[in-house]
């Protein structure tokens, strides 16, 4: 019996050391791939990964769960550069941004919407932003309505954004992946082992019901979303989302500047009848677009109607 623990407790620590070189190498692999395209600015001691490109009045672009920068890059920017000065930011702990706070396998915690709302805030007023136009898709939907509470912006238009309280529990994915343990256990088995064919898998219902977009997981940059620290920090800032959007949304109704709502009416990830119809009927100055047969990534699928949001904004506070 003894010879038999020994034995299993032997593979099982090789199996550890197996799952862990292959994390790295796989890690090393996808930030060889995917450098970081922009520049760093450093905030509160922590480094927050910025790409800037074009001129005009300000536009920050904030990409939600799981995602980077290269969310924006790949392809929807471009049609913004040639009339806005365009930020593209990773949100801490996320893409090549560190985060806010230590997280370990014996506890710790994510950083707020708030709080990674006023880091990034902080980051792009260093490059120069002043009072930006402020586009936040899915999670960083939160972050973008939390940016509007802590600091001065223009306007906002939030694409298929997290914005008010869900009913019913998380799926089991990030209640496992967000908790200590999953994040310290589930993280290293993920980076070791997501191949290409689940990520292709795991950004086609994002996209549905529409394809995705050819060359997306490349140009994207998907696999850095593998990456340890990357999946466990994004995981857990999902996991402990809801309570943080229930104490923000009662502050919503002072948020004044104009604000524009686009969201695909066959979004299942962020429903529309949960997050912008409701927030709709909130917000004192704002106009709400539903996109028939579009999912949770519109900027991608229906690019013209996100940068036609962007444009009304900028047309009713005067900066077009």
């Amino acid at each position: 019996m003894l010879t038999t623990g020994l034995v299993a407790l032997a593979v099982l620590i090789g199996f550890g050391l197996w799952i862990d070189r292959k994390a790295d190498l796989n890690e090393a692999r996808s930030e060889a791939r995917f450098p970081p395209q922009g520049s760093f600015v450093t905030v509160n001691g922590r480094d927050v990964h910025v790409v800037v490109k074009g001129k005009g009045p300000d536009l920050v672009l904030i990409h939600g769960a799981g995602g980077n920068s290269r969310d924006f890059t790949f392809r929807f920017m471009d049609r913004l550069t040639d009339r806005y000065r365009v930020f593209a930011v990773d949100r801490p702990g996320l893409g090549y941004s560190e985060p806010l706070l230590p997280i370990s396998a014996f506890g710790g915690r994510a950083a707020t919407p708030r709080e990674q709302a006023r880091q990034l805030a902080d980051a792009v007023a260093q490059l120069g932003a002043d009072r930006p136009i402020v586009l936040g898709h899915s999670y960083g939907g939160a972050v973008a309505m939390a940016w509007a509470l802590e600091r001065d912006v223009s306007g906002l238009v939030i694409v298929s954004g997290v914005a008010m309280p869900w009913p019913g529990p998380l799926r089991l994915y990030y209640r496992f992946f967000g908790s200590p343990l999953g994040g310290a256990l589930g993280a290293p088995l993920v980076s070791a082992l997501w191949g290409p064919d689940r990520l292709d898998a795991s950004v086609a219902g994002i996209f549905a019901p529409r394809p995705t977009p050819s060359g997306y997981v490349q140009g994207a940059g998907v696999s850095l979303a593998t990456r340890t620290g990357h999946f466990s920090a994004s995981a857990r800032q999902v996991r402990e989302l809801r309570p943080q959007i229930v104490e923000q949304s009662a502050d919503y109704g002072r948020i004044e500047v104009p604000v524009e709502l686009v969201h695909g009416v066959e979004d299942d990830t962020v429903p529309a009848d949960v997050h912008a119809i409701p927030l709709s009927r909130i917000l004192p100055d704002v106009s709400l677009t539903l996109l028939d047969g579009e999912g949770h990534a519109p900027h991608h699928t229906d690019p013209d109607a996100v940068v036609q949001a962007i444009d009304r904004v900028a047309a009713r506070v005067g900066l077009r």
